[in-house]
């Protein structure tokens, strides 16, 4: 009986000496994550406006005209895989282009409040005659990608981007980038009916 005992005591030191050594790390927990997203490859096709104009717009997107009581141009470009659309607005430019410029200006810095910092980069194409701005809004906003496009004398073009969710800048900003790049593309490639 005797040496059963023993090697019971023999036994229950190794266990407890088992647990006690296996035991030496500490827990953490892990951190909260975002979903994987999955981002096409980039193609473009042309797209023909009834507003006078054209542009490439990317494959994985359709365009929704807004109807309205007069005879607006409003139209969005839903990106369905990313719930985001870019509202248009064209205007045909009449004697007040700098009220539009100010517009566009202001729809931007309306989100002020909001944001953590708002930039602005000017956009220019001399051989299409295309000329504005795109507003880059840093922080969760509403709509963290704006711009404006023209001729200055005839054409008038202003977008902006939202998402159909909560904004979340942290969760969001490889979409707002890979839709950043569209928008350039659409401007790049704006040619204005005469």
């Amino acid at each position: 009986m005797t040496s059963l005992i023993k090697h019971s005591f023999i036994f229950s030191f190794f266990i407890l000496l088992a647990a006690l050594t296996a035991c030496d790390e500490t827990f953490t927990p892990r951190p909260r994550g975002h979903f994987r997203i999955e981002l096409p490859e980039k193609s473009y096709i042309k797209y023909t406006t009834r507003c006078d104009f054209s542009a490439d717009l990317p494959v994985y997107s359709k365009v929704e005209i807004v109807k309205t009581s007069t005879d607006s141009c409003w139209y969005n470009i839903v990106l369905p895989d990313f719930k985001a659309r870019i509202h248009c607005t064209y205007l045909p430019v009449s004697d007040d282009i700098s009220g539009m410029v100010e517009d566009a200006y202001n729809f931007a810095f309306k989100h002020e409040a909001k944001a953590n910092a708002i930039t602005r980069m000017p956009f220019h194409s001399d051989t299409s005659d295309v000329h504005g701005m795109i507003y880059d809004l840093k922080g969760n906003v509403a709509s963290p990608i704006q711009f404006f496009v023209t001729d200055s004398s005839n054409h008038f073009l202003r977008g902006a981007l939202y998402f159909n969710h909560r904004p979340n800048a942290d969760s969001i900003g490889p979409v707002q980038d890979f839709i950043r790049e569209d928008i350039l593309r659409m401007m790049q490639t704006i040619n204005w009916d005469e």
